[in-house]
């Protein structure tokens, strides 16, 4: 079966954009997305990249309009070509290297033994549909920032959009005595996410299908820890969700947001009581953000 691949071509910026709009926007997302760049620059630099996106069978170009849309984009059709008959989805997945972000160390299997040498703590994680292999500067970010709050252990952790479930698994290492739920509104990610779980031996993870913060979130709530690395306007809308399960002094870790998106989202959950103690990332902010003990939550129930 032959394989359509569609080319991009851009600054670091626009190609990850990009390559979010392609993965968590457009329906059916891309089979694999992979990301070049022409000399080893830092990601947020004006170097210039390629994206190259995998599909089985042609998208529709108005739904990869209206998925760029979502992010500003403007960037055009692509170049698009039909390749050979191969796996050119699992060509493009192994070609992702090791990422060492923090204490951790994230890898697929094809790098097993290369990881084996490094310190840390070692996940493995398989790239496929479910966002969240470590590469993406907004969740090597999230495990850089969870690095910098890992004295002060919460008890009970939300992560929401879990996707692949890296950041689920991640604080899971650091505080293993936590109680962690992983939760999406796509059920082959929260399945792919259990299969991670279990891979990486990470016990006290439950994971469920979740539009939101619905009612059986916020039964398992308040929790001292929520994690979303998901989208800005998603992150926006959620922010009254998101207070209502988060314990009076409890913080929140923001990602998927652009540097032009950060303003929206800061004031967004500051009207709820959050105030930002830690920002990271340059083109992708990565925000931490505490919420003042005394303004009200949820209870037990």
């Amino acid at each position: 079966m032959s394989t359509i691949r569609i080319t991009w071509r851009g600054d670091a910026a626009t190609v990850h954009a990009a390559d979010n709009a392609l993965s968590e926007v457009l329906d059916p997302p891309a089979d694999a997305v992979s990301l070049l760049k022409e000399d080893s620059s830092e990601a947020d630099s004006d170097t210039p990249w390629t994206l190259h996106a995998y599909f089985e069978h042609d998208p529709d170009a108005d739904a990869v309009t209206e998925a760029f849309a979502a992010f500003g984009l403007n960037i055009g059709p692509g170049e698009r070509e039909v390749l050979e008959d191969r796996d050119w989805v699992a060509h493009a997945l192994e070609g992702l290297g090791i990422v060492e972000a923090g204490p951790f160390v994230v890898y697929g299997r094809h790098d097993a033994d290369k990881a084996a040498a490094l310190p840390g703590h070692h996940i493995q994680i398989e790239a496929n549909r479910a966002f969240g292999t470590g590469h993406h500067p907004t969740t090597a970010g999230c495990l850089e920032m969870l690095a910098e709050v890992e004295t002060a252990a919460p008890s009970r952790i939300l992560d929401l959009g879990t996707g692949s479930a890296l950041l689920a698994i991640a604080a899971r290492r650091l505080w293993p005595h936590a109680t962690v739920l992983g939760t999406d509104i796509d059920e082959p990610s929260v399945a792919i996410g259990e299969e991670n779980a279990e891979l990486n031996g990470a016990q006290g993870i439950t994971f469920r299908v979740a539009d939101g913060v619905d009612e059986s979130v916020r039964r398992e709530g308040p929790f001292d820890l929520v994690m979303a690395n998901i989208l800005a306007e998603p992150l926006v809308d959620l922010a009254p969700d998101v207070a209502a399960v988060t314990a009076p002094g409890g913080r929140i870790l923001l990602a998927g947001l652009l540097d032009r998106q950060e303003a929206a989202v800061i004031e967004a959950y500051a009207a709820e009581g959050f105030a930002v103690t830690l920002r990271g990332g340059n083109v992708w902010p990565i925000l931490l953000l505490e919420r003042h003990a005394e303004r009200g939550t949820l209870s037990r129930m």
